[in-house]
């Protein structure tokens, strides 16, 4: 995004608790849909509206969005056929108390849904992500079955839960990885700044997406480590690929890396100033590391 449009959101910030005690048309509102980070999405965001406007509940909403071949076809990981989500959403109130969400999801293909913006970005993941929600959902039922429902998620379901809620997938070039798992934040945007052209970091998380409808400077995805040889690009099937490289023993092991998103170049016209980074409690710093306060010659 260019920084004009940076600078457009910004001034559009809204206070949160504002936000939380509005109807959700009115909150869907405040979506900026232009932003970089729900590039992904924002194919659905001319039906979705429409929907919300017309006085549809936000689970009636995205079943349109499930019963249009148009949008089905119009995700922007272009390049791919969108799989159909083996999943309708139903109210909230379908849920019966003491039944757990993803048991209830896996064993009806119903996903429970109220009327606010993290139930409607978490619909938004579903269309976009099929194959991975499903996966994800299979992973947290299995777990369910084996243990039951306790107190404490347990390390496998908790991780899954940090994957669904905030996790980011990057696309890129060897050495902004490289930089990103060291932490090296001088280096990653600003050194190997060029290279961001040829990157892509897709928000998969709907809480983290959800989060952003209020733009702040701390707000950080959990980058899940999925590049190998293997990994395809955003044209050649990420979700299939997501899917099948999830497995509970792997994100037991809770394999992320902080990611703060506004720090992305282009993301966020405050960014174009270096000194942007040089904010040690949301960019932190190897021992020794400062980070340079101007462009490099």
């Amino acid at each position: 995004m260019k920084a004009a449009a940076g600078r457009q959101l910004g001034a559009a910030r809204r206070e949160p608790a504002l936000l939380d005690a509005a109807p959700v048309q009115v909150l869907a509102r405040t979506i900026a849909w232009q932003a970089p980070w729900l590039s992904h999405l924002r194919p659905y965001a001319a039906a979705l509206m429409a929907g919300l406007e017309a006085g549809l509940t936000v689970a009636e909403a995205l079943n349109a969005l499930l019963d249009d071949a148009a949008c089905r076809g119009a995700g922007p990981l272009s390049g791919q056929s969108l799989q159909r989500p083996p999943v309708r959403f139903v109210a909230q109130s379908a849920l019966p108390a003491g039944q757990a969400y993803e048991d209830f999801i896996f064993k009806t293909g119903q996903v429970p849904t109220r009327e606010n913006l993290h139930d409607l970005f978490n619909g938004l993941c579903w269309l976009q992500f099929p194959q991975t929600k499903t996966r994800l959902n299979q992973l947290q039922a299995a777990q369910i079955e084996a243990g039951g429902v306790q107190a404490r998620r347990g390390s496998v379901r908790d991780a899954l839960t940090v994957f669904d809620e905030n996790a980011a997938i990057l696309l890129a070039p060897e050495p902004l990885w490289q930089a990103l798992q060291a932490r090296d934040w001088p280096q990653l945007f600003i050194a190997l700044r060029p290279l961001w052209q040829d990157a892509r970091l897709v928000l998969f998380g709907h809480a983290l997406l959800e989060k952003l409808v209020v733009p702040r400077k701390p707000i950080t995805a959990h980058v899940y480590c999925a590049q190998s040889p293997d990994a395809p690009d955003a044209a050649q099937g990420l979700d299939r690929w997501l899917a099948a490289d999830l497995q509970a023993e792997r994100v037991a092991g809770k394999p992320f890396v902080p990611l703060p998103v506004l720090g992305v170049p282009h993301w966020w016209a405050g960014n174009e100033d270096f000194s942007f980074y040089d904010d040690p409690a949301v960019f932190r710093c190897a021992v020794g590391q400062r980070l340079p306060l101007s462009r490099p010659s």
